[in-house]
């Protein structure tokens, strides 16, 4: 440590031109690194329905597949329409009506089930089926759709997976930017307001800028990440970061009030800031990384770049904010003004007057928060997070209302199954509940069709070396809760006449994300709780105070979800499982900030003197620090219109706040109310102290 300052204080221009040269591989490591727009690749790979996709694709050479409606066109038209599509890189096939019926065969001869489903006389529309080589979420996939778009015209519509996909990326790129620049500028204002220098706030962003993009441009070690992580990590890592660059400007001034040489003054406060904020980084960093633990991988994919920028953030503020403070030392005196932030005693004497009817009233809030926090409403379908005005929201609605297509589903039976078999398992799906279409090669047979009249496009699409497709459409909708009972019932239909048979689509991939979202929503939990609490345990040498510290913050967990519970608000899945570990990582500083004060001032003095005396120096920073994280925070919900980003930033914003009144109104109440089992329990309080 002792060389690290002395090299950052004796050569702080070279430590600057260094961070400045190191943004050029940063930057090209940013632009390189992908960034994923489909949530369902988070899925583990074990797992059925993702087995079934991947055959799909490589065997079946189904990748993906949409909807294309089309009004008012004769079956020529959709003939040489389906020409232009199939000329389309990385289609696969090309299917619609306008097949048959162009082949000598009356459109009124096809099944009535398929022509009420697919065929509108009123307007001569009907559906094209297009399916894709490569994944939903694949470049060449979404190239396609692109593509397809121009090629069919604004008047029909792209529906599917891979059209939500390409909208969700267009969208998140165009807010993304905006999400750093209004976290920017509401941070500005509170480090402006918190801060005794017009010049400190921009050298403190400029820090915590390099150190995003330093986060930022080493994600390419892992060779993509998720929209949701690229559009929250660079306003989350501002957020909980910033009181580190804060801590270590107010240990330099003071460290200046008693020393003259500033350099000197900078290294005492490079010591103390690494020793004071090294305990309170590691429970953030833990947080994060206990995202890892999630089956849903999206959680691995934030929880590694968030405990990876915190760490930038760390050593940038250990060492290119003291270089910023140093080299412009003359400018930041002469920008000096009066701290504009008030000092909250009021607050701070109600905590300590109040602290038995503060008691009180937790005990009150527990059950009704509680109850909150167990029953908030969740929503799975990923489209439900779009604005309705996009193109593939606007063609799914379509799609329903007019063909009443909701959930088209694909099942993959052994080629060789008997023709009887095969005629009874179609029958039974036709008679499962919610079930309106089955199509199949057989379907079309049974309607009077003779085989050799079938073009070679469909029988190709149909069956393959492998496999007979069937196609399922359900009247229900994705990720609803009968929708999953339907797939339960078709799953132990179509397993009695082919027990290695696939069943893949958007809506048992949902159905999969639904049941794994739910464990982890658990797991994830109690898996942070318990690493938080075993480092607080370490870094506060206490057995009682981690225990007290994670209960004023599952609290204000408890309170952040009950609010949306009362609220009648609905959240994105992943909204609900990350939120918590994120507000517990992020926010469990402001507590152990506090609760260190107090052991120090519990040394000398009695504890109603040391609670205020706590209070007195804590209150302002971790005022500061929550204002901070609610800046980054509550722009991106307003601005946002992905409801996946908005929802989660949401939470974050409100759940800042709610934690820091936890922690300078409660959290004392139950310090001063544990102070003798605190005493009893910390290994730096002796029994001298008990009588204070």
């Amino acid at each position: 440590m002792n060389k690290l300052k002395n090299f950052i204080t004796n050569h702080s221009i070279l430590v600057l031109i260094i961070s400045l040269i190191l943004l050029i591989p940063a930057s090209i490591g940013y632009y390189y690194t992908k960034i994923n727009y489909n949530i369902l690749v988070y899925l583990p790979k074990d797992i059925d329905t993702i087995k079934g996709q991947d055959i799909l694709t490589n065997d079946f050479g189904i990748g993906a597949f949409s909807f294309v409606m089309i009004d008012n066109m004769s079956n020529h038209d959709i003939i040489n329409l389906e020409n232009k599509i199939k000329d389309i890189k990385s289609v696969n096939s090309v299917m619609s009506l306008a097949d048959i019926t162009d082949s000598t065969i009356p459109i009124e001869m096809l099944p009535d089930n398929i022509l009420k489903e697919l065929y509108k006389e009123k307007d001569k529309g009907t559906v094209i089926l297009v399916t894709f080589k490569t994944s939903t979420s694949d470049e060449l996939t979404m190239n396609a759709i692109t593509s397809l778009r121009k090629v069919v015209g604004e008047s029909s519509r792209v529906s599917g997976m891979t059209a939500m996909v390409l909208d969700t990326k267009d969208l998140s790129e165009q807010e993304i930017i905006a999400y750093v620049v209004i976290a920017v500028i509401l941070c500005l204002i509170v480090l402006t307001i918190a801060t005794n220098s017009y010049l400190i706030p921009f050298l403190l962003l400029g820090n915590i800028g390099i150190a995003i993009i330093y986060n930022m441009g080493t994600n390419i070690i892992f060779g993509d990440i998720s929209y949701i992580t690229k559009a929250i990590s660079a306003v989350l890592q501002l957020g909980v970061t910033t009181d580190f660059s804060i801590f270590l400007y107010h240990k330099y001034e003071q460290a200046k009030s008693s020393n003259k040489d500033k350099r000197h003054a900078m290294s005492i406060a490079i010591e103390e800031t690494f020793k004071s904020v090294i305990g309170s980084s590691l429970t953030t960093v833990a947080g994060f990384l206990a995202l890892c633990f999630m089956n849903l991988t999206l959680g691995k994919d934030i929880g590694l770049v968030m405990a990876k920028g915190v760490i930038c953030g760390l050593i940038s503020v250990l060492t290119i904010f003291p270089s910023l403070l140093l080299v412009f030392d003359k400018y930041i005196t002469k920008t000096k003004h009066k701290v504009l932030l008030p000092q909250f005693k009021l607050v701070q004497k109600f905590s300590i007057k109040y602290h038995k009817l503060i008691l009180i009233l937790f005990i009150l809030l527990l059950i009704p928060v509680i109850i909150g926090n167990n029953n908030v409403k969740v929503y799975y379908k990923l489209d439900k997070s779009l604005p309705k005005t996009l193109p593939s929201s606007i063609a799914n609605k379509d799609l329903k209302e007019k063909y009443n297509i909701v959930s088209p589903e694909m099942i993959l039976i052994d080629k060789n199954i008997k023709n009887d078999s095969l005629d009874n398992l179609l029958i039974e799906l036709k008679n499962i509940k919610g079930i309106d279409l089955v199509l199949s090669p057989s379907s079309l047979l049974n309607g009077g069709l003779p085989k050799e009249l079938l073009p070679d496009n469909i029988t190709k699409l149909m069956e393959n070396n492998k496999y007979k497709l069937i196609i399922l459409n359900s009247t229900y909708e994705i990720a609803s809760p009968e929708l999953n009972t339907q797939i339960d019932k078709v799953s132990s239909l179509v397993y009695k006449y082919d027990k290695h048979a696939i069943i893949a689509g958007e809506g048992p991939l949902m159905k999969d994300l639904t049941n794994i979202s739910d464990e982890d929503f658990r797991n994830v939990n109690y898996i942070s709780i318990a690493i938080i609490f075993i480092i607080m345990l370490i870094v506060l040498k206490s057995l009682s105070l981690p225990v007290i510290l994670v209960i004023a913050i599952e609290f204000a967990i408890f309170i952040n979800m009950s609010i949306a519970f009362y609220s009648n608000d609905t959240l994105p899945f992943i909204a609900s499982i990350v939120i918590g570990t994120i507000q517990l990582g992020a926010t469990i500083d402001y507590a152990i900030l506090m609760s260190t004060k107090y052991i120090e001032e519990r040394k000398t003095n009695k504890k109603e003197v040391a609670i205020k005396n706590t209070l007195e120096n804590t209150v302002p920073s971790i005022i500061i620090s929550a204002l901070c994280f609610f800046a980054a925070t509550i722009g991106v919900y307003i601005y946002s219109k992905i409801d996946m980003i908005g929802a989660i930033c949401k939470l974050l914003s409100r759940g800042s706040i709610i934690s820091m009144l936890v922690v300078i109104i409660l959290l004392p109440s139950l310090l001063l109310t544990f102070d003798k089992l605190i005493l009893r329990t910390t290994k730096e309080l002796k029994e001298e102290y008990y009588e204070k």
